[in-house]
């Protein structure tokens, strides 16, 4: 081969590393679950029962396992949204009765996670 081959295919070669390596590997940020931080609660079910929004307490619900603050979100007052109550793991009423889904709930602060 010429030496202008050699050229081409090289950049060739590069591009194909610097793709790869900056590809998302076929997974889209959005399902991507979040994870609590080492400063982000873990609770018991019971413990975020004490987070219903109820006397001035924090609203936080708990979706797969993620728990969101929802207690500034002006369609949470007083800690109930359409009949749903925080201070619960809402996991199938976000998903199969909710009419927008998780998709709201990536407006929410994430504080923590539910412990098994």
């Amino acid at each position: 081969m010429k030496k202008g081959m050699y050229f081409i295919l090289t950049i060739l070669i590069i591009s194909s590393f610097i793709l790869v390596a900056c590809s998302s590997n076929g997974r889209d940020e959005v399902d991507t679950p979040p994870v609590a931080s080492e400063d982000e609660l873990v609770l018991t079910l019971d413990e975020l029962a004490k987070y219903n929004g109820k006397d001035g307490r924090p609203a936080y619900v708990a979706v797969d396992g993620v728990i969101y603050d929802v207690t500034d979100s002006a369609m949470w007052g007083d800690g109930e949204h359409n009949g749903f109550e925080a201070g619960k793991d809402l996991t199938e009423e976000i998903k199969d009765v909710s009419p927008h889904g998780v998709s709201v709930l990536s407006r929410m602060p994430v504080v923590g996670t539910v412990s098994e």
